[in-house]
């Protein structure tokens, strides 16, 4: 049975007909992982145990009847920087090369106590660190529409593995757009909660203030029914809140589109965004004017210093967070060496990527003395500058809507060795991490090479039900979320070399 393109809801009907079996489910993916992936790459590592083996209890479960959890059946990847308790997680570093965790993230485990299926852990740039999963310590993740892209970072692999029907959701962190630009480059839904939603423990730091567990899915449906589960406090994660959890899935339809207010900020609407994107961007925003929006214009005026304060911050924090993997506590080790500064030098030299010592080394700069003050303490006064922005802005309108890349995907090596503009390719999505807000990417048509544009909802602080209310609404009258990759397309373009 084909199962592509299916919600998870309308494959748990196929599963408790007794229609499908979660094994024969399982096998599906399995399969296609093994045809198609060794050219995507999207999985570091395939669970095909592990997952065999949850699909068999769940089957027996439903066997005898006895209740299964919210998710039974359903197909996940995630991004190899979440720890699974025995299950290799190496955070694409070449440092944590073969660390098996004793312990699980609190957001996996959550998805696993549902009998969500793992199916693998995904490639990702190193520790997170990166727009476009070409930083990885082992391999470069390919865009299944085009594998000469690159699939965004730095969730690549997950994004990847969605997009390619290699899973039904997957696990990514949004740091700095890392959900919602592959999603938006591989032509899928992500979702970057409010910061404090979803818990970070068991999940391996980079900026401790901005990073922000979520979830891919092809559709926005799924995206709800997954978030619903992810949220809450955590007593292990002081930085979750503990608000009520919405019923996300039961409020999909529950924001009127007539006489809303959607704020399109001008900033994001100039250069440097290509003219295609912002077409089908516009394009997108009118067809909820058809439905009786209201669209508005307005001005968040520190956007052009998102990426600055960005990357002053995250540095800053990743510099702190790194010195843990020092071959003693954590990581690999190179061995004999004649002294302890020799030890540092020798071992993080060898195993700790290139975009992993340039964003240490930045931020060790920043913070230290005599250029604190200079850098740090002055990006934290625009951090608090740039919130307020978007604090304002909504209390005129409802939600804001933008482009959330630039440019579609762009060419594997393009960027590769030039920082700078690898950097400049967050410039729509950076803001509303710096701010702390939700927003949700999803897909609104093509360019002319055929390659994918997203757009992205932003809210208010735990707003979550209302930009997935809006954006769901969007796939029902639309259709971009039913479209097929080219490698969902038959065997033939494969057989082509695509």
């Amino acid at each position: 049975m084909d199962l592509k393109n299916l919600t998870i809801t309308q494959i748990q009907e196929l599963l408790f007909s007794k229609k499908i079996t979660a094994v024969e489910i399982v096998n599906f993916y399995l399969e296609r992982i093994k045809k198609i992936d060794s050219q995507i790459k999207a999985f570091i590592t395939v669970t095909e145990k592990e997952a065999l083996k949850k699909a068999k209890v769940i089957d027996e479960k439903i066997k005898k009847g006895e209740s299964v959890g919210k998710l039974a059946g359903a197909v996940m990847a995630v991004k190899d920087i979440f720890l699974t308790k025995d299950i290799k997680s190496t955070a694409s570093s070449q440092v944590l090369k073969g660390y098996i965790p004793q312990y699980s993230s609190t957001v996996y485990q959550k998805l696993i106590d549902e009998d969500a299926i793992i199916i693998g852990k995904t490639n990702t740039d190193p520790f997170a660190f990166g727009g476009s999963t070409e930083n990885s310590g082992f391999f470069t993740t390919k865009n299944p529409w085009n594998l000469s892209k690159v699939p965004g970072g730095s969730s690549g692999g997950s994004a990847a593995a969605v997009a390619a029907d290699l899973c039904q959701f997957a696990l990514g962190t949004d740091t700095g757009g890392s959900i919602r630009q592959p999603a938006s480059l591989c032509g899928i839904s992500g979702l970057k909660p409010t910061y404090g939603l979803n818990s970070r423990f068991g999940i391996t730091a980079m900026a401790s203030s901005f990073d922000c567990p979520g979830v891919f899915a092809k559709n926005i449906a799924d995206l709800a029914l997954v978030t619903q589960i992810t949220a809450g406090v955590d007593s292990k994660d002081a930085t979750t809140v503990d608000n009520p959890v919405p019923d996300y899935s039961k409020l999909l339809k529950d924001v009127n589109l007539k006489g809303l207010k959607i704020g399109l900020p001008k900033e994001y609407f100039s250069d440097p965004i290509n003219s295609e994107v912002k077409d089908k961007v516009m394009l997108a925003a009118k067809e909820f004017e058809k439905k009786g929006a209201t669209l508005v214009d307005i001005s968040l005026p520190s956007t052009n210093l998102g990426i600055a304060v960005y990357y002053v911050l995250v540095p800053s924090e990743i510099s702190a967070n790194m010195a843990r993997y020092d071959g003693i506590r954590f990581g690999q080790n190179t061995g004999n060496n004649p002294d302890i500064i020799s030890y540092y030098m020798n071992t993080r030299g060898k195993y700790m990527e290139a975009e992993v010592k340039r964003r240490i080394i930045i931020g060790t700069y920043a913070l230290s003395s005599g250029y604190y003050d200079a850098y740090y303490t002055k990006a934290s006064k625009v951090r608090t500058l740039i919130k307020n922005e978007f604090v304002d802005a909504l209390k005129n309108v409802d939600i804001i809507l933008a482009p959330v890349s630039p440019t579609t995907a762009w060419d594997i090596g393009a960027k590769a060795n030039d920082p700078l503009q690898m950097y400049l390719a967050d410039a729509f999505s950076v803001c509303i991490n710096v701010a702390g807000i939700p927003s949700v990417a999803l897909p609104c048509g093509f360019d002319s090479q055929n390659l994918p544009i997203g757009f992205q909802l932003i809210g208010n602080f735990f707003e979550e039900s209302k930009i997935l209310s809006v954006a769901h609404q969007y796939q029902q009258f639309t259709d971009y979320h039913l479209k097929e990759t080219p490698l969902s397309r038959g065997d033939a373009r494969r057989a082509e070399g695509f």
